[in-house]
């Protein structure tokens, strides 16, 4: 009898197989003149195509918005966006916005009500040095 192996498909979980970034799209958009985008300016004429380079997964567009403060707007692939106004930040700082939204999941943001979450629940709960017998010395 000869051996053959179970055929099965793989089912799509981010962080099982290969990783899939949620970030789909970064838009840069700043002022020419005015004082607050000083920094952006400095992050796209020096730090984008740096970081352009290093993420060739996301999809980046650059754009004047004149007479308005400095924006970087996320897209991601569930269909959200999120935006973060970068005014009077430094390069350096306005890098970091852009790494933070870039490593986001675009999920709204959820009130944690306990500390751990599991997919199966334990009956017995979280284990605490209070549930413990007393002791007497």
């Amino acid at each position: 009898m000869p051996l053959s192996a179970i055929r099965t498909v793989a089912k799509p979980q981010n962080g099982v197989g290969a990783f899939i970034l949620q970030c789909k799209k970064l838009s840069f958009h700043y002022c020419d003149w005015a004082g607050s985008s000083r920094g952006m300016n400095a992050f796209i004429k020096s730090s984008l195509p740096d970081f352009a380079k290093r993420n060739p997964q996301i999809e980046i567009s650059v754009s004047p918005r004149p007479n308005r403060h400095p924006v970087i707007i996320g897209q991601y692939i569930n269909g959200r966006e999120k935006a973060i106004c970068v005014r009077r930040l430094t390069n350096e700082q306005v890098r970091q916005k852009a790494e933070l939204l870039r490593d986001a999941s675009g999920e709204k943001n959820k009130r944690v009500t306990k500390p751990v979450t599991s997919v199966n629940e334990s009956v017995r709960g979280i284990w605490s040095p209070f549930h413990g017998a007393k002791i007497q010395i």
